[in-house]
């Protein structure tokens, strides 16, 4: 039994949020090896509501000449929302004078189906048909219409894995252009098909383009309820509370857990606060000019909901009861039991998964990759400092116990101003407090004789994160490029104190996590004085489905920028089914970060073009995230990773956190 069309075409794109890119109604059932269960993202004629019902009217036409010839033969997705999409397949047959036929789309779901039915080539076996988007020769070309109601504007398309030429590209235009009363034009779906369109000087419309115009995105779909608050400033985003759904300009490099999220600039899909929202569970959407469009909404109780298509935001009818000292917490979930028993700093080659009982897994992955990764990438050396070093400073400076009396203390149940103070205060304790003389001897001697005394980020590895359904993105203080044996020390205590770090703790509580039961290991890993760096994931994040895709996400310099999501990077989908690179943003950055000879890092201007990859590393990343992926169990990975000269370094690897995992 055929099924319709389940291509990328019709996900919504910003890696499928957003239905922008239609491609071919025939490729999935075409060119796919196995059926699969569509997705929620999927539409398919029958089972999506928002579908145009099967239109009466002629099969096909041979032009279009009106709106409503247009809309007669269309299928529209997500009617009535923001993103409304009316579209058309077509087909046009070489072989008889280049004949287009305009499909009734609702009424013959697929190329396919249609050739077939009107006998055009009634024997036409897989092998044929493939060949429709391969081969150079082939008699028909098989696209889509659509009416891109940002531009405004019609275009034509193909799918993204089309081997489109020059001359076949240059009749589809001339076919369209004949028989396509309004003016239209071609949209790009790959940046091969970009490439052509460029080399041939034919004007056209890119992805990209489209979702510059684009004025929502759902980063994370769900429904809350609490209390919008407009944020304008640092001071306003101290104050958020559990119950409140920030409106913000930007998104953060920090945030503690909200009820819901709005960001008026489009941010990075990975970034450390998309990552956190999807392990909360929480809506989150970019939704352009959101401050003034939810103005009315400022300080009151609605309900947010976001979904893969629009968001609503409603007044409650009663205003939600502020939760007290005494609201019901989240079921306590235990944190895996440290071993404190291993004292030697280790250094990463001899890490496997096992030893993150006492380095944290973070350090134990990078320990399995560096052995099991090169030559295809390498993972920068350096060494663990276990737990025990982190416990033994703790129970010299009693912090436990200081914790339980802060915890103990008036307000700081209740009010998160005095919880962020008393919190601050134990940082500096724990960040200035004299260090062990023998751990500093141990220290440096590890850093000298293994990292030659080079420059290395101190990061963190703590049994609080990259957890099943808790991520822990951002939660804990990286120091970058530290160089002097002066500060080494100081670095490690610093990222130990970013235990109590607001954000962290807050997480946590949501989390039920013990804070007591927290441990922190410390990774010091050589620095990579990164050319580009950014992050992937192993699948379609929207689409758990699409194992065949990788998502990218790169800035130039160093990968801090990529993380923190503050302006956003180029990002990238790469299909190994079709071989093509699509194209979601450039970078928006016009400085990078790089390391500072002297220590710490420095902001230097970007110039040129605003592409950051190359198709060519693009599939290498993706391979090396496949590769990635089967050497830490088979999960799906989300992966930090730079590049040096012709080399891809790893940074970091932890199990994908999506939505569902909470």
């Amino acid at each position: 039994m055929e099924r319709a069309c389940t291509t990328s075409a019709v996900r919504p794109l910003w890696a499928r949020v957003a239905v922008l890119t239609l491609l071919l109604g025939c490729v999935a059932p075409a060119l796919a090896q196995t059926a699969r269960k569509p997705s929620p993202y999927e539409y398919r004629q029958g089972s999506d509501t928002s579908a145009t019902p099967v239109a009466e009217g002629p099969d096909y036409l041979s032009r279009i000449d009106s709106r409503a010839q247009f809309m007669q033969l269309a299928r529209v997705y997500n009617a009535g929302t923001a993103l409304e999409m009316p579209h058309l397949i077509f087909v046009i047959d070489r072989r008889n004078a280049a004949r287009i036929y305009y499909i009734n789309t609702p009424r013959i779901a697929l190329h396919e189906q249609f050739v077939r039915r009107q006998r055009l080539l009634p024997g036409m076996d897989k092998a044929t048909l493939n060949a429709q988007y391969r081969d150079p020769q082939r008699r028909f070309l098989f696209g889509t219409i659509s009416w891109q109601q940002d531009l405004p504007g019609y275009t034509y398309e193909f799918w993204e894995g089309d081997q489109l030429t020059a001359s076949l590209l240059q009749q589809t235009d001339q076919v369209v252009r004949a028989s396509f009363r309004d003016p239209i034009r071609f949209k790009t779906n790959s940046t091969r098909h970009e490439q052509l369109a460029s080399t041939m000087k034919l004007p056209y419309v890119s992805q990209e383009a489209l979702l510059r115009e684009q004025r929502f995105l759902p980063l994370n779909t769900g429904r809350a309820e609490g209390r919008l608050r407009i944020v304008r400033s640092e001071q306003q985003l101290r104050t958020l509370s559990p119950r409140d759904i920030p409106v913000l300009d930007e998104v953060p490099i920090a945030l503690a857990p909200v009820a819901g999220l709005v960001t008026q600039r489009p941010s990075t899909l990975l970034s450390h606060v998309n990552l956190l929202a999807k392990g909360w569970g929480i809506p989150n959407a970019y939704v352009a000019d959101a401050q003034n469009a939810l103005r009315q909404h400022d300080g009151r109780w609605v309900t947010l909901e976001v979904t893969a298509n629009n968001y609503r935001v409603t007044p409650l009818a009663r205003p939600a009861r502020t939760p007290s000292a005494t609201a019901v917490r989240p079921a306590a979930r235990n944190l895996p039991r440290p071993d404190l028993t291993v004292v030697a700093l280790k250094p990463l080659a001899s890490l496997r998964a096992r030893d993150s009982s006492h380095c944290g897994v973070k350090a134990a992955n990078l320990g399995t990759l560096k052995t099991a990764l090169p030559p295809a990438a390498r993972v920068p050396d350096g060494f663990c400092i276990p737990f025990s070093h982190y416990q033994a400073m703790m129970q010299r400076l009693q912090i436990n116990e200081r914790l339980r009396a802060l915890q103990r203390r008036p307000g700081f149940g209740t009010d998160p101003d005095v919880r962020r103070e008393a919190l601050g205060t134990l940082r500096a304790e724990i960040a200035n407090a004299a260090p062990d003389p023998a751990f500093i001897r141990t220290l440096e001697a590890r850093w000298r004789e293994q990292l030659q005394g080079g420059g290395v980020f101190v990061r963190s590895s703590s049994n609080s994160e990259d957890l099943p359904g808790f991520s822990g993105a951002g939660l804990y203080t990286t120091v970058p490029n530290v160089t002097r044996a002066d500060d080494l020390a100081k670095a490690v205590q610093t990222v130990w104190a970013s235990v109590y770090n607001f954000e962290a703790y807050e997480a946590r509580t949501a989390a039920g996590l013990q804070q007591d039961a927290v441990a922190m290991a410390v990774l010091v890993q050589r620095a990579a004085p990164s050319d580009s760096s950014g992050v992937m994931i192993t699948r379609d994040p929207f689409d758990a489905a699409r194992r065949h895709i990788t998502y990218i996400s790169a800035k130039r310099g160093l990968g801090i920028r990529v993380v923190e999501g503050k302006r956003q990077a180029e990002q990238v989908m790469y299909s190994s089914w079709s071989k093509a690179v699509q194209v979601l943003s450039r970078s928006a950055e016009d400085t990078q970060l790089v390391a500072d000879a002297a220590g710490g890092v420095r902001e230097v201007p970007i110039s040129g073009s605003r592409q950051v990859l190359t198709d060519a590393l693009i599939a290498r990343l993706a391979r090396i995230g496949v590769t990635t992926k089967q050497a830490l169990g088979g999960v799906d990975q989300d992966i930090e990773w730079a590049v040096v000269g012709d080399e891809v370094l790893m940074l970091q690897s932890r199990p994908y956190v999506d939505g569902s995992a909470r």
